[in-house]
Order: C-alpha cells, then structure tokens, then sequence
C-alpha cells in the first residue's frame, strides 16, 4: 500500500488590488414591537463552518455559508457562490446543502435574556462535529453559558458570584490553547473554571485591594492567548483609562503580571489580539480611538512599534463614539482589517514598513461598521454594520405657558420616547479572491 502524499496547507491568498466583491448578504430583521435591531459584532468559528453574531436585540444569530441557498434563508440572503465554494472546498467533510434536510439553516436565532456582554467559540467547535459546536456567553446578571451552537440548548454554566451574593457577569470571555480552561474577565478580577471538573472557578485579583494603585485597575474588558504552545502567556486589557491599561500574565503564575504594556492613549481597552504567526506582536484597539495599536513584546514595550489609523491627513473631523469597533488578522498574520464609523472597510498589509495607511479601503455598508472577521480559510470578510442613529421629530415639544388658571384643562400625555434606528443593518460577506 502506497504512502499517502504529504499535504501542505496554503493559507489563502487576498487579491488588495481591487475592492472585493460582495458574496453573500444577510438583512438583520427587527420585532415590529421593538425596532432597531442591528449587528454588533461577528466571530467565525475555528475552521470557518459557521459564524456567529451578537445582535443588539439580546440574541445571536448563527450563519452557515454552506447552506446559504436554502429557502430558509428568505428574502433578506442573497448569495453567490464564487466564496461559498471555496469554503466547501477547504473543508472536504461538507455536505452537499441541496435538497438535504440535515444541513443547518442560514440563519438561526438564539434569543437571551438579557443584554450579551461577550462571546466566544469553544477552541475545536465546527458545525461538522455536533459534540464540539459550542460556545460560551456571557448575559448580564447571569452565569457564563455554555451554549450548544446548532439548537441554543444551555450544556453547561459557569456562576461568577460576588461578596453580595449577586451574579456577575465578566465583559471578556477567553479559552486557553489547549480548550482545558475559560477565563473571564470582571471588576479587578479574572475567574478561571476549569472544563474538565465541576463546581466554582478560581478568582485571580489583578489589583491587591480597591485603595491599591498596583496592579491592573479597573473591569478587565479585553482577554487574548498567546498563539503559541510554547509560552502559556495572555493579555488582559482594562477599561480603565489610565496609561499602562494592559497587563501580561501567565497560567502558571496566576495573577501576577509578567509586564505592562504602555505607551497607548488613555482610554479603556476594547479588544486584544495576538498575530497568528508571530505571537511577539501584540494588537489593541481603544475605547473612543479609531486607531489600532501594535507592540513588540520582545523589545521595549512602553511605546507601540506601529498605529494603523483608519484616518488620513486632512479628513474631516468625525464624532467620537461609544460603540465598539472589532478588528481582525487574517491567519497567516499578514493583514489587519477594521471598519470605521462612515462604513468603509480598512485592510492594512502588516508586512509592510511604510505609514502609507491601509492598503485598500472600499465602503462596505451606509452605517457604522461594528466589526469585521477573517475567515480562517478562505479568501473572505465577513462585515456587520448598525449603529443607533435618533430620528428628528418636527415638534416634540408642547408649550405650557398659557396664562389659564389649569382648571377644566386637559392634561396631555407628553411625547413618546424616541426609538433609536439603525441606517444600515446588514452582514456581508466579501470575496477577496484572485479570480472573481
């Protein structure tokens, strides 16, 4: 019997001289009894079977590209197949979504209670292994969920309870490498369960006491790993806007940094990301900050080597905004992607030297752009956009100054509470081929 070739896996190969062609479409929809309902944020899984998407209106939706044809998906999908079937093909175990009831539908909704803080998928999760599709969640005032991707049923939870006995919710949400432990980050504090026993996590503080100025200070809102198996390191980022906000640690360690990252503005700490294949560098985006900061942890780390601006010289002035703006790296850590509040899409090549700025940028959507995601095979991005925009009324103020004594007159209620909109609510998905 003849030995089996040796595969080699070539990461996918973006064409950034062209925009990109958009390949699929999804419209997020609204309760007609609670309009406004949009995208915040979407995650692929591992292997790109499935994404995942945190909407505003307490609930996830879970979009499988495989069966995007499928009369499920209504008339707010329309898809071309140009990057669906480079996905399919990039994972051979995909079966055929025509004509089969077994394949997820496009869409599925997974309602919440509460409002989602966080999310994350388990580290092996895919839609072809049913025991695996999974992720965790993190609902205000409620334990952390492990949640089972195709159905929404709960596995299992994870109580964080505080010296009040409430529950807390953590605002960061990360597995470890090997998948064995979760880490979430709250209020000075960063609780580890670990998968394989039952029972509570363990509280590592991040500050000796509330009156301490050491430590990391504040709600730990950003957690990443270390890509690499060699190093058990992570980073945590604060919301706290001081100027050395974002702390590394160590699993063996526990709650004792191995060194602060400084040199950002001071702002809270949104999100963090490792490159995929150069763990030394170090990615952070910030609260009201348009910006995308990067260190290189094995030199000095009190100043970033490198700020990816989605601005140019000579831009008009843009309001500052609260809500977040998740960036992305491709898997082969050569380009960075991040939306901007005017809807356009900025793609930075990591590999060059030069502060030219973004290698492409394309106008995805007609609204803010609240996160982008690499697909981890393919050569695609997958956009959410939305924002809460206020519609103007024509009068919505009633004059009460009439020189009437009140008696007799009717009271008239006062106008209803505005309804926040979105302008463009949509999840895209784009096609960043060669041949397209």
């Amino acid at each position: 019997m003849e030995a089996s070739a040796d595969y080699t896996w070539t990461p996918p190969e973006f064409d950034l001289s062209r925009p990109p062609a958009r390949s699929a479409l999804w419209n997020v929809t609204s309760h007609t009894s609670l309009p406004g309902n949009f995208a915040r944020s979407a995650k692929w899984c591992p292997d790109g079977s499935a994404a995942l998407v945190q909407c505003e209106h307490r609930e996830f939706w879970v979009l499988d590209p495989r069966a995007a044809e499928s009369a499920v998906a209504g008339e707010g999908t329309s898809m071309s197949w140009s990057t669906t079937d480079r996905i399919r093909a990039n994972l051979p175990n995909f079966p055929s979504c025509k004509g089969s009831a077994s394949n997820l539908p496009p869409v599925r909704t997974l309602p919440q209670p509460a409002p989602i803080l966080d999310y994350a998928w388990y580290p092996t999760a895919s839609a072809t292994n049913p025991a695996s599709f999974c992720f965790v969640a993190s609902v205000r005032e409620t334990p952390v969920k492990l949640l089972d991707a195709s159905d929404g049923r709960l596995r299992a939870s994870y109580p964080i309870v505080d010296h009040r006995e409430r529950q807390i919710a953590p605002h960061s949400l990360a597995f470890n490498l090997s998948g064995t432990s979760l880490y979430c980050g709250f209020e000075d504090a960063i609780e580890v369960f670990d998968l394989g026993r039952p029972g509570e996590g363990t509280r590592l503080p991040t500050s000796p006491s509330k009156k301490s100025r050491d430590g990391l200070k504040g709600i730990i809102s950003a957690l990443a790993f270390s890509p690499s198996y060699d190093s058990d390191f992570y980073a945590a980022g604060s919301l706290a806007a001081t100027a050395a906000n974002i702390a590394m640690f160590s699993e063996a360690d526990g709650a004792i940094p191995v060194l602060f990252v400084g040199g950002g503005p001071r702002a809270g700490v949104t999100q963090l990301h490792f490159n995929p294949t150069q763990p030394h560098l170090l990615y952070a985006a910030f609260r009201r900050r348009r910006e995308v900061y990067s260190w290189d942890l094995r030199a000095d780390v009190s100043n970033p080597v490198k700020i990816y601006s989605t601005s140019s010289v000579g831009d008009p002035p843009v309001g500052d905004t609260n809500q977040k703006r998740r960036f992305d790296v491709d898997v082969a850590g050569r380009f960075l992607a991040v939306g901007d509040q005017e809807g356009n899409v900025n793609v930075f090549d990591l590999s060059s030297s030069s502060d030219e700025g973004a290698a492409i940028t394309y106008p995805a959507h007609s609204d803010a752009i609240g996160g982008v995601t690499f697909h981890p095979t393919a050569q695609a991005l997958l956009s959410v956009s939305g924002s809460r925009h206020f519609r103007e009324s024509g009068s919505d103020s009633s004059d009460d100054g009439d020189d009437g004594d009140g008696e007799g007159e009717v009271v008239r209620r006062g106008a209803a509470r505005p309804t926040p909109v979105p302008i463009d609510a949509s999840i895209k998905l784009w096609d960043f081929g060669i041949q397209r």
